[in-house]
């Protein structure tokens, strides 16, 4: 399952770098924030800094600092409770940070972000400025989910695909991924001793899905399973990941020196534009649409717009001008884009010629259910 593609990382060669630490690598294993980690990560990002890289650190660990400075030993539930205790924690957090990089003369920026964030245009452009102006000054920016007011119907849900969804937002070149794990393997090594280690492969590859494993960790929240597809989202922006183990010494520099470790997960595909980007991660749509098969292939050969002739079913309440996805006859989600008329209207007016859109409906606002300027092909 590895591919040959020589003995230097991707890394190397990356101007614009995301790094993700997972909490049992900030935290002691959970029991509360571990200041020599702390500054060992700030250490090594300021090499990175005097190499001229720009660096964001998404940083896990408020609510495991929240936890210990609560004395709660086991993770609660309620999302009070987490709410509490990421307010808590995020306090150590970001002190420790400070205090760590200012060694280095180096300034550290705080960024709070939810789904809301990102899935509203306006709010994403907002985030998108500021990232890169910090990125300008020279500042580091330690970004975290808002774990303080998430729900479920607003969090991200894990910093693996937080880590993913920077790394799109500013178009970097590489996002790290630094586990308490050595990285991917064909099968659970725990469960599998013939388990093969994977040192190189393509991040798009589905069989990186059916490989990774449940959540190797009581403190956190992701597993391996959530930084392949933390991989795999960042691939869709053009950007290389490795998921490596921050128990290596030195392991941010030395891949910066091209030295590779842990599971190298390539992005073959192009780089897409920062507007379908935005809809290509939105992690919540407010519709499906099933396409038919020509349908289908217009969008995705012939690269056209979405018409209601070709719409099979609807599915959800959306308005004009939600993002909603597209699915091919066999459900698979082949495009998502923002969609002209609303679930009533499409329902009306599906499966029938555009010309019979003003009799239907009684206007016409546009021709096309989703231009194809506003859609995004995935597949």
């Amino acid at each position: 399952m590895n591919l040959t593609t020589g003995m230097r990382s991707v890394v190397a060669d990356a101007n614009r770098i995301v790094i993700k630490v997972g909490s049992s690598l900030v935290t002691n294993d959970g029991k509360g924030l571990d200041l020599t980690a702390v500054r060992h990560w700030s250490t090594q990002i300021s090499a990175l800094k005097q190499q001229g890289r720009e660096v964001i650190l998404v940083s896990s660990g408020a609510i495991a600092e929240g936890m210990a400075r609560l004395g709660w030993v086991q993770r609660p539930t309620e999302m009070h409770k987490l709410q509490a205790a990421a307010a808590v924690g995020q306090m150590g957090l970001v002190h420790a940070y400070e205090a760590a990089f200012s060694q280095y003369n180096l300034r550290t920026a705080q960024i709070l972000l939810t789904h809301e964030d990102l899935a509203d245009r306006k709010r994403y452009l907002n985030a998108r400025s500021t990232l890169f102006t910090l990125l300008r000054l020279g500042v580091v920016p330690i970004v975290n989910e808002n774990d303080t007011v998430s729900t479920d119907e607003i969090k991200v849900g894990d910093n693996d695909t937080l880590g993913a969804l920077v790394t799109n937002l500013i178009e970097a070149d590489c996002l790290i991924i630094l586990t308490d794990q050595r990285g991917l393997y064909d099968s659970d090594p725990r469960q599998n001793p013939d388990a093969q280690f994977i040192s190189h492969n393509q991040a798009m590859n589905p069989n990186l899905v059916a490989m990774a494993g449940g959540a190797g960790s009581g403190i956190g929240t992701g597993g391996m399973l959530t930084k392949v597809l933390a991989a795999q989202r960042a691939a869709k922006s053009g950007a290389h990941t490795v998921i490596a183990s921050g128990r290596e010494d030195n392991v941010l520099i030395r891949l910066a020196k091209g030295e590779c470790m842990g599971s190298e997960l390539q992005a073959s595909q192009p780089v897409w534009s920062a507007r379908k980007q935005w809809m290509a991660d939105h992690l919540r749509l407010r519709g499906r649409l099933t396409l038919d098969a020509g349908a289908v292939r217009a969008l995705s050969v012939d690269g056209k717009s979405l018409l209601p002739i070709g719409v099979k079913a609807v599915e959800g309440y959306f308005e004009a001008g939600d993002l909603v996805s597209c699915l091919d006859p066999e459900g698979k989600e082949c495009a998502r884009g923002l969609v002209n008329y609303s679930a009533a209207e499409t329902r009306l007016i599906m499966g029938q010629p555009s010309s019979k859109i003003t009799a239907l409906l009684g206007g016409l606002s546009d021709v096309e259910l989703i231009h194809r300027d506003n859609l995004v092909v995935l597949s």
